[in-house]
């Protein structure tokens, strides 16, 4: 399975990375590690989302965004491309945040290591649990992971940089 996605924009999406260079599971580590929040209110939800909203916006991302902590939907917004499949990926991704506290991608990035897939090997239900790029843990610190942020519509690569990029934004200011 893959994500839906509008070839027409996906290489200037997330134009400062290079579609082809796959990052290393030290690399995905590290940005888990680095993208810590002090709190996370239901404002700072809700100026992430809005961040994230404008970033789409401004490269006419097909993408819907989701924000959930401690199992409350506090933000979510469908751009102009995307798709109920869109939801559903979502739902599905920040499952796997929520059941192994790390970034989607990096989750299934580990079983690619290992030889494998996350759909041959972790046991959970494909239509319940997707490792695929685009859903980002919410970690608070002392508290740990609280909850996801997550993007649905571009490559899975694509997506998981894309909220990366406004983690980092959003952390930074």
């Amino acid at each position: 399975m893959t994500h839906k996605s509008n070839p027409s924009h996906s290489q200037e999406l997330t134009p400062k990375f290079h579609p082809e260079l796959t990052p290393s599971l030290d690399e995905l580590e590290k940005e888990e590690r680095r993208l810590v929040f002090r709190q996370f209110t239901h404002d700072d939800a809700w100026e992430l989302g809005s961040l994230l909203v404008g970033m789409a916006r401004e490269r006419q991302a097909p993408v819907a965004i989701d924000i959930h902590r401690a199992g409350q939907q506090l933000f979510h917004a469908a751009l102009p491309g995307s798709t109920p499949d869109n939801d559903a990926w979502i739902a599905r991704k920040r499952r796997v945040v929520e059941r192994y506290g790390s970034a989607s991608y990096l989750v299934g990035a580990r079983f690619r290591a290992k030889g494998t897939t996350f759909e041959e090997s972790s046991r959970l239900d494909p239509d319940t649990y997707a490792a695929h790029g685009g859903s980002f843990p919410i970690t608070v610190e002392g508290a740990g992971v609280i909850g996801a942020v997550t993007v649905s519509g571009l490559p899975q690569l694509q997506d998981h940089r894309f909220v990366v990029e406004a983690l980092e934004r959003f952390l930074d200011r």
